[in-house]
């Protein structure tokens, strides 16, 4: 599949997407929360956390309906009541339309961030997806899966160096960095190239995060490129056609129920909680590297 082609009416629907997404941050009235709240297992050994977000539009939390800062807020309540803390402390620093370089000069450069990461025990990872956009974006007619390489590489240079400089204000914190995932999926799951990037992308994350201690990686491409459990896709037409011509021409024929409706790119309330289960289980999975006093700041 290496140095195939896209078929041009999929590249037609990724411009529509990629403009739509950065022009319309429309603000949604707030909606209660649709999937139930995870689980975690509760301990009485910390009373309180101190959470800091880094990150892209994901972290902001653009497209939450509850304008309550998306997964960062969710998992911060999640910690609260699973754990029974007193109080969780939260600083999201979510920056939409943010590539890892711009992430990184943040870090480098604003002081208070640097003192929030300093003090926190757990630190998320929002970055790479406004990295592969501005590859499709700059070679929309030429796009090949050989036009990520070298964007990739220069990807893993620049999370190397954000995780070397979390690294040196803050040796103990628990760092969850979450991977990135295809939104035009339910529309074309038949471009399978589009997956092939996200997947090397995703495995480009591994191997950065891979060599850390004490840091892990949150895949989220299966939960929110596909949706909710089988319910992704829901036809609104009643006939529906399989030809690229007419989902270019009826691209509110399929809808993908993870996702916010104004842009088809960022998740939606649902989608948000989604994220949340994946980052809970793997943050109850590592408790013991962020819950016990002795790693406390």
């Amino acid at each position: 599949m290496k140095g195939k082609k896209f078929f041009i009416p999929f590249f037609s629907v990724v411009v529509i997407a990629f403009l739509t997404f950065i022009i319309l941050q429309l603000s949604l009235p707030k909606a209660q929360p649709k999937l139930a709240a995870t689980n975690v297992t509760k301990s009485e050994t910390k009373e309180r956390i101190h959470y800091t977000a880094v990150g892209d539009s994901l972290t902001e939390g653009v497209g939450d309906a509850t304008q309550n800062g998306g997964f960062v807020s969710l998992v911060a309540d999640s910690l609260q009541e699973g754990y029974s803390l007193s109080s969780v402390e939260v600083d999201n620093y979510g920056v939409a339309g943010e590539r890892s370089d711009q992430i990184l000069q943040r870090i480098k450069e604003d002081d208070q961030t640097q003192s929030d990461i300093a003090s926190s025990d757990v630190i998320t990872l929002t970055a790479g997806g406004n990295d592969i956009m501005k590859v499709i974006k700059k070679n929309i007619f030429g796009l090949t899966v050989d036009s990520f390489e070298r964007p990739l590489e220069k990807y893993q240079e620049n999370l190397t160096e954000i995780m070397n400089e979390i690294r040196s204000l803050n040796e103990n914190a628990t760092i969850y960095m979450l991977g990135v995932y295809n939104p035009f999926y339910v529309n074309f799951p038949e471009i399978e190239d589009m997956q092939t990037i996200i997947e090397n992308w995703d495995e480009g994350t591994q191997e950065i995060i891979g060599k850390e201690d004490n840091a892990y990686f949150v895949p989220i491409n299966e939960v929110i490129s596909k949706g909710t459990e089988n319910e992704a896709a829901i036809n609104t037409d009643e006939e529906t056609s399989s030809s690229a011509e007419q989902k270019e021409n009826n691209l509110d024929s399929v809808k993908n129920k993870a996702l916010y409706e104004e842009d088809n790119f960022h998740p939606n309330t649902i989608g948000y909680q989604l994220i949340t289960q994946e980052v809970m289980k793997r943050i109850d999975a590592t408790k013991s590297d962020w819950l016990t006093e002795e790693n406390a700041s």
